[in-house]
């Protein structure tokens, strides 16, 4: 199947599993008909998918993957004293690394905003349906909201990554307080943890709820910094610990950080 065709039938299978968009209007358009399809990728609830599906699903979004470029984390260059850590500017997911993190909602099932342009609508449109499903089998074992500075793990599916690592960070509604600060330096400890315990070497940082939950980006920085720098101090079995930033500002804010 070609590109197009792929698209298509994902399109058409899709509508008919939700019936209730089937009288939506199809554009015409490559960028256009890419936007339907991860639209209804992303308000598609965690239910099962076909074997075809699935195939053709994969297809696609390997040949996206090709399409968009990749940066292997092995040829990046570590910034400041600690040749372990690195800073890195693009989209997560065209990072190739034993994981990333993801900054998930207390639900942990993924953003179901149309296109929305947070990290965890991102991360879930570019793995494919199966990152729904598996988070939602965590949860549904579970059987509660996912606390904040608690990290979950699950394959990457689709991603360069092999894993994605899930936490949810604070949410800030008013002044920063301490309680915020630690909430968000435990975020990067979960998740540092759980990758020892996975034999994870490289993983990828987000800037954790720097955004729709409003932590302060210097502030935020800091602590992802400092947290890293303190728990790999202690720590001999990660080789790559990279902070992954997507604006200008952000970058500038962990360059200081970290050769300062």
């Amino acid at each position: 199947m070609t590109q197009e065709e792929r698209r298509e039938y994902l399109i058409e299978t899709l509508l008919k599993e939700m019936p209730q968009y089937r009288y939506m209007d199809i554009p015409g358009g490559e960028e256009a008909r890419w936007r339907v399809l991860r639209s209804l990728f992303n308000v598609r609830p965690p239910m099962p998918a076909g074997r075809d599906f699935l195939s053709v699903q994969d297809g696609y979004l390997s040949e996206e993957v090709r399409r968009r470029g990749m940066a292997d984390c092995r040829f990046l260059e570590h910034v400041g004293k600690d040749k372990r850590i690195f800073l890195w500017q693009g989209d997560i997911t065209c990072l190739k690394a034993d994981a990333i993190v993801n900054a998930a909602n207390s639900a942990l099932l993924g953003c179901f905003h149309p296109c929305h342009s947070c990290i965890d609508n991102i991360i879930h449109t570019y793995a494919g349906v199966q990152l729904r499903l598996a988070c939602n089998d965590i949860m549904q074992a579970q059987g509660h909201a996912e606390q904040s500075g608690r990290a979950k793990i699950t394959p990457g599916f689709n991603l360069p990554a092999k894993y994605v690592l899930h936490t949810v960070g604070p949410i800030i509604t008013g002044p920063l307080g301490s309680g915020d600060c630690d909430l968000l330096s435990r975020c990067y400890e979960s998740c540092l943890e759980l990758a020892v315990k996975h034999d994870i070497q490289s993983i990828a940082f987000c800037c954790i709820s720097t955004g729709v939950f409003h932590f302060p980006q210097e502030r935020a920085a800091e602590i992802a910094v400092e947290t890293v720098s303190r728990f790999l101090e202690h720590d001999s079995s990660l080789r790559q610990v990279i902070f992954n930033v997507f604006t200008d500002k952000d970058r500038e804010l962990y360059r200081e950080q970290l050769e300062g």
